[in-house]
């Protein structure tokens, strides 16, 4: 049985079947056409440039297709790649269904399901629960099967509402140690901050930015959305409560640097933004330490400053 992309040690020749996750045409410095693939099964991703492209695997070789993949295992900048030999699109009989080369979050849909209903179920505020339920009736079945992103933290099928429910679950955990915390608002900005990702992203195939994503961006795309439900349900944009709510869920990314309007300026706001980093933050070391083997240190972790994490050989 063929090996997953992650299990291929360096020098080890690779002769497998992966999905072409993104496509980049690109230019040499002496002006020679190739692309940049990055391929992905159930184990992640491996990038790797295909030189001297022809227009046919241009028009080919696209985001979204399965091929029969031959290289080398190797790496730049310390980091993993494969050098291609030979790539083409799978014919009859072999493996030609997206989902099956597709990462997943580690609990089923039903269940996460179950969850964001028993999680707007238990948001006592009448605004903000009315608020919430009709956006995840308009929502709710991409928010189940998207990802959290195009790359780095939850970008698995899944992985938006694994990462906001996570959120939520520590929300609500953190409201027992600081009861001076308004849960409502918590679990309510929890559940929506990224909700504006089923407009940014393309959907958990071969995930791309929307032309929305690129210009707007899920911060502006969630509130847009906000408003547009609190004008349907007549609540007054004015109000205390729609201001704040709508602050929690700006305010999300911490710096205006980071894509934030406003940066936090209510204790909950502040303590969503260190809540989606934390879970951000381990999602993409376990990630990497996953791949790493015991007494070494992972990969460089791109959205974590690109550091290394040592993984111990015993458990303590």
């Amino acid at each position: 049985m063929n090996k997953l992309l992650a299990e291929y040690q360096d020098t080890e020749h690779i002769d497998n079947f992966a999905l072409i996750k993104a496509a980049e045409v690109r230019l040499t410095k002496t002006g020679k056409t190739y692309i940049s693939i990055l391929f992905s099964d159930r184990s992640g991703d491996l990038p790797g440039n295909l030189w001297d492209a022809t227009d046919e695997q241009i028009k080919t070789l696209i985001p979204g297709k399965v091929v029969s993949l031959q290289g080398v295992r190797g790496s730049y900048r310390d980091q993993p790649q494969i050098q291609i030999t030979h790539v083409r699109l799978t014919k009859a009989g072999e493996p030609d269904s997206p989902s099956d080369f597709m990462t997943h979050a580690p609990i089923k849909e039903a269940e996460m399901s179950e969850e964001l209903s028993d999680f707007i179920l238990s948001i006592a505020n009448p605004t903000w629960n009315r608020l919430v339920r009709k956006l995840f009736t308009q929502y709710n079945d991409l928010f189940l099967k998207y990802p959290a992103a195009k790359m780095n933290h939850h970008a698995f099928g899944g992985g938006l509402a694994f990462h906001s429910l996570s959120i939520a679950k520590l929300a609500k955990n953190l409201v027992l140690q600081y009861p001076q915390l308004n849960q409502d608002l918590l679990i309510s900005g929890a559940l929506l901050h990224d909700l504006g990702k089923v407009i940014e992203l393309s959907g958990p195939i071969a995930t791309q930015y929307t032309l929305a994503g690129n210009l707007i961006g899920h911060i502006t795309l969630i509130d847009e959305q906000i408003v547009l439900a609190a004008n349907e349900l007549h609540f007054d944009l004015q109000s205390e409560e729609m201001i704040i709510l709508r602050h929690v869920v700006l305010a999300h990314h911490g710096l205006l640097e980071f894509g934030s309007p406003v940066r936090p300026a209510l204790m909950e706001a502040e303590v969503l933004h260190q809540l989606d980093e934390l879970d951000a933050g381990i999602q993409m070391m376990t990630g990497a330490l996953e791949k790493t083997n015991s007494g070494s240190f992972s990969d460089k972790v791109f959205g974590l400053d690109n550091r290394k994490f040592y993984k111990t050989e015993e458990d303590f």
